[in-house]
């Protein structure tokens, strides 16, 4: 079945649609963005690229199930995520694979305590 068609029956209608405020989102997986449109969908176009979060890094995946975790960093993962892109996994959305893969291994970083600022003026010297 074409693109287009699979398109035209599912954009309305779907189990993975989120319609919230006037707004539709899509939770299918291979859809980057969340969007509810064509453009970004991982149900109706041929090649796609899913980017999950793992335990320890990033679970890069495409539609025939090639499935690998990215462990060695942000640089080296958006370097293989943008190479996997050009290589035929849809070009057009490398910028948003980039952006989803810097967020996820973001998140995963450990917080920073904020040092302890140390007591200013007369009072706070005073016992």
């Amino acid at each position: 079945m074409s693109a287009d068609l699979t398109w035209l029956l599912i954009k309305n209608n779907n189990s993975f649609l989120v319609k919230r405020s006037g707004v539709q989102f899509s939770r299918e997986a291979g859809n980057l963005l969340n969007k509810n449109s064509f453009k970004f969908s991982g149900i109706a176009n041929k090649k796609t690229i899913d980017i999950q979060a793992a335990e320890r890094g990033v679970a890069v995946s495409t539609k025939k199930n090639n499935k690998v975790v990215l462990t060695k960093g942000i640089r080296k993962s958006a370097r293989s995520v943008a190479g996997l892109a050009r290589a035929g996994h849809r070009a057009d959305l490398r910028q948003a694979a980039l952006a989803r893969v810097s967020a996820i291994l973001a998140s995963q970083k450990p917080v920073k305590a904020a040092p302890k600022k140390a007591a200013k003026g007369v009072r706070a010297n005073k016992n």
